[in-house]
């Protein structure tokens, strides 16, 4: 099973349809609804984009204009609502992403495998950093998660609670790291170490 290629692939025209699911809105009660449900801690939401992102779904006629709105003396707002493609590719898009597993790209895994340019104590110091700060946010997320619950159902929060789960297993996997470079039980690390104190290559290492 693959992915379909969709015309748009940016996840907050995604959010911009389930949002629009509840009912039509202008793209500004969009940015405040997204705010609201705290859909822009899971989904990267530039609110000077979304704009963009809603003239785009129209253009592939997943959205359509259901009317103006005017209040007082701003501006007229352009109403938006989903059409029926648009139902329809937000449930298949939506489908995919929960069913298909994709490789992704963390900027942390890409510095993971180019950490031996780096001498071994230092990799231990910046990691001990990083150990500390992800431990901060696990502190804060299960305070914001206790919080949340306290209001809302957790059907409406399993991104909160997967995001914490994910810190804390990042968290525990960054101390047992550092716990290996630190007592010299990572295979490899003498060779690492050599290496940047005389600059000879490990020979399993040499092309």
């Amino acid at each position: 099973m693959t992915r379909k290629h969709r015309k748009l692939r940016n996840p907050l025209a995604l959010a911009v349809l389930t949002t629009l699911l509840q009912k039509p809105m202008h793209p500004y009660e969009i940015a405040q609804t997204l705010r609201n449900q705290g859909k822009d801690t899971s989904t990267k939401t530039n609110y000077g984009s979304l704009y963009t992102v809603v003239q785009n779904l129209e253009k592939y006629g997943f959205v359509e204009v259901t009317g103006v709105e005017r209040q007082g003396n701003r501006p007229e707002r352009t109403v938006y609502g989903l059409t029926g493609e648009g139902r329809e590719e937000m449930a298949e898009w939506l489908s995919d992403l929960l069913a298909i597993p994709a490789k992704e790209y963390p900027i942390f895994e890409t510095a993971l495998s180019l950490m031996a340019a780096l001498p071994p104590d230092d990799v231990v110091s910046l990691l001990q950093t990083r150990l500390s700060s992800l431990e901060v946010q696990v502190a804060s997320g299960r305070g914001a998660l206790e919080k949340l619950s306290k209001t809302l159902p957790r059907l409406f929060l399993v991104e909160v609670e997967y995001q914490l789960h994910m810190v804390e297993a990042q968290a525990e996997w960054v101390a047992g790291f550092i716990e290996e470079l630190t007592h010299g039980s990572l295979p490899g690390v003498d060779q690492w170490q050599r290496f940047h104190e005389t600059g000879e290559m490990p020979t399993e290492s040499r092309p």
